[in-house]
C-alpha cells in the first residue's frame, strides 16, 4: 500500500490539476475470522506472492489461526472487528478556465480569524 500523500503525487505526476486524495476508515465485524477471511478473498485480497505455496493449508492451521485471532482481537459480543481503509482519488484535465493557486502570502485575511481561534507558533 503507498501512502496517501504519494497516491495524490500521483496524480500530479499523471498530469491532473487539482489533485485531491480522501481517506476513509470503516470497521466492520464478522461473525467468526473465517468470514473475514472470505470477505477479504471476494475483495480480492488473497496472496499475491509469486513464490507463494501452492498446496491447500490443513484445516487445522485455519482453526488455530482463527483462534488467536478472536483472542487478540475478538470483541466482547464475540464478534470480530476489521477496519478497512478506503482511499479515493480525484483530479481534474488541466483547462485555462480552472481556478489557480494564489501566491503563498497573498490572503487578505487570517485564517486564525475566519474560525475564530488563537494562532499558535510552532515550535522549531
Amino acid at each position: 500500500m503507498a501512502e496517501i500523500r504519494d497516491l495524490g503525487a500521483l496524480l500530479q505526476r499523471a498530469g491532473y490539476a487539482l489533485p485531491v486524495a480522501d481517506s476513509v476508515r470503516l470497521t466492520a465485524s464478522y461473525a467468526t475470522p473465517l468470514h473475514l477471511m472470505q470477505e477479504l478473498r471476494f475483495m480480492g485480497e488473497g496472496n499475491a506472492l509469486h513464490a507463494r505455496r501452492r498446496s491447500t493449508s490443513a484445516k487445522a492451521l485455519f482453526a488455530r489461526a482463527s483462534e488467536i485471532y478472536v483472542e487478540n482481537f475478538g470483541s466482547e459480543e464475540g464478534r470480530v472487528p476489521a477496519t478497512f481503509e478506503l482511499i479515493v482519488l480525484t483530479g481534474w484535465a488541466p483547462d485555462e478556465s480552472q481556478q489557480q493557486p494564489l501566491r503563498p502570502g497573498s490572503a487578505s485575511r487570517r485564517l486564525a480569524d475566519a474560525l475564530g481561534t488563537e494562532e499558535s507558533k510552532l515550535k522549531d
